[in-house]
């Protein structure tokens, strides 16, 4: 199946999710794997399940980031409280999506998401006729959004998205300039060879244990779909991710106003510090400073003091705060006093 602007694939019925009651999943059939590792690839929609007395104004559309996967239910619930119908991708070979013999995350070019994320929007215009569409991108998913929107606008479809809302997203490649430099070139030339070998890179479980019950977090999600130190990296797949990174920095029209949502300083600390519940463990904010103004048109950015890598996984006042700056958008933007959908 070819992938880009316009493309949809196949969905199937919608049946329980692994969240329990009040969500379901549908499974996006691909077709076979554009990148060759054997049989089909597919993606997976969650939706929260609408309830009798909620009035539906708009709805939402959620992709997770790298080694990640939807289980933000809180996000859902405060949506859903808001009026908008709230869906979630896990793209193909990622969390609910993922075969046992395909590399986790692995995608030689971004832009294969987008059949997925079409695919989606047109679910989501089957449930709800007409309804304007917010999409809301974490880490990886911040970047992946962005590219999307600017393909279609350049194809003059920008409907039904008429926002987006980026939580932390990852504009640039963190740590050191050579990183940025030659090691970025050398990428190029060794994932046409060797796309799925893997980087050899410090493995730490610092952010994961801030989040997960079985550490200091609050959250109970699938370790086998969310690991505590993250799934592999591959060359192949961080290449696609810096010809992303570059595409923004020449600079993009997504055709519709933009949250930034990040956390107001960086610790990398491989060890648990006193910031470490308290900043972004993952990316450099500064650069995700630096590069919010290539996502053309408007362009809010509000740091969150004190929040992590996923400002609505932080502890309790930041995550309000994150929480209080996607009301106060979304006030301006979708207002609740749109027609029902």
């Amino acid at each position: 199946m070819s992938t880009g602007v316009g493309t949809t694939a196949t969905v199937q019925d919608w049946r329980p999710d692994i969240l329990g009651e009040g969500f379901e999943q549908a499974r996006i059939d691909l077709g076979p794997d554009p990148d060759g590792e054997g049989g089909d690839v597919h993606a997976v929609l969650v939706r929260r399940v609408v309830r009798p007395e909620e009035t539906v104004v708009g709805a939402v559309l959620f992709v997770h980031g790298f080694s990640d996967y939807f289980f933000q239910t809180d996000l859902a619930h405060h949506c859903a409280a808001r009026g908008l119908a709230f869906h979630a991708l896990d793209l193909r070979k990622c969390g609910r999506a993922r075969e046992p013999h395909q590399t986790a995350h692995y995608a030689s070019d971004l832009a294969l998401y987008d059949t997925e994320l079409e695919t989606a929007l047109t679910a989501i215009a089957a449930d709800h006729p007409g309804a304007p569409v917010v999409v809301m991108g974490h880490s990886t998913g911040g970047l992946v959004l962005p590219l999307w929107l600017d393909r279609r606008r350049r194809e003059d479809r920008v409907a039904p998205v008429v926002g987006q809302v980026l939580n932390s997203p990852w504009f640039d490649l963190q740590g050191k300039p050579v990183m940025r430099g030659p090691v970025t070139q050398a990428l190029r030339a060794v994932s046409r060879v060797q796309p799925l070998r893997r980087l050899d890179l410090p493995v730490t479980t610092v952010y994961g244990d801030a989040l997960h019950v079985s550490g200091r977090g609050e959250w109970d999600y699938d370790l086998a779909l969310r690991p505590l130190a993250g799934f592999p990296i591959t060359v192949g797949w961080l290449n696609a991710v810096r010809r992303g990174h570059a595409a923004l920095h020449r600079g993009l029209d997504v055709g519709v106003p933009s949250l930034v949502l990040r956390s107001d300083r960086t610790s990398f600390s491989r060890r648990v510090t006193e910031l470490t519940d308290r900043s972004d463990n993952i990316l450099d904010v500064r650069q995700i400073a630096r590069w919010a103004g290539c996502l053309g048109g408007e362009t809010h950015v509000v740091p969150v003091a004190g929040a992590r890598h996923d400002v609505f996984l932080s502890l309790a006042e930041p995550r309000a705060a994150a929480y209080a700056a996607l009301d106060r958008w979304l006030d301006v933007h979708l207002p609740a006093d749109l027609p029902t959908a």
